[in-house]
């Protein structure tokens, strides 16, 4: 083989293992700080309301009776913070700037869990995370029905289902 060949071949080498060590730091860091995206200013807004009283006119109407409207954080950096629930849309709990509910903490996963509305009833469902999801101190493996004033923990946050 030529020396040519041999210096060629060690550059390809080279750079390839580059490129692997690239892709190991990309990783990295998008499991540590979500996907790049680009920024939102209105990550899990609290609910406005005026004098005690329920959201302003022209907000969307509340759910049918007995269907919790709102998610009341208990306990964990964002204790007291409440978030509308639209039954619409899926809400997605994690680390993840795109998530719902943004938890920043060690414990949660990038995309931790997600709350959907299914036949009236708010079903949560843990999206594989390395920590899990608990109903009531209960470990969610599948899609489980989340009662009102139930304490839901992920990883160091507990909130609540409310109407």
């Amino acid at each position: 083989m030529s020396e040519l060949t041999l210096f060629l071949l060690r550059i390809a080498f080279l750079g390839l293992l580059w490129a692997f060590i690239f892709a190991i730091v990309y990783a990295l860091r998008t499991d540590l700080f979500g996907p790049p995206r680009r920024r939102v200013e209105d990550e899990a807004k609290p609910i406005e309301r005026v004098n005690g009283l329920a959201p302003p006119a022209g907000s969307p109407k509340p759910p049918a009776e007995g269907i919790a409207s709102r998610i009341v954080i208990t306990s964990g950096p964002k204790e007291g913070l409440e978030i509308e629930l639209l039954p619409e849309e899926q809400f997605t709990i994690g680390r993840s700037g795109d998530s719902r509910l943004v938890l920043r903490d060690d414990v949660t996963s990038t995309h931790h869990a997600r709350l959907m509305l299914w036949n009236d009833q708010w079903m949560i469902q843990d999206l594989d995370s390395t920590n899990g999801s608990f109903i009531d101190s209960k470990r969610v493996s599948i899609p489980t029905p989340v009662p009102l004033n139930t304490p839901i923990t992920i990883g160091t946050t507990t909130f609540e289902l409310r109407r």
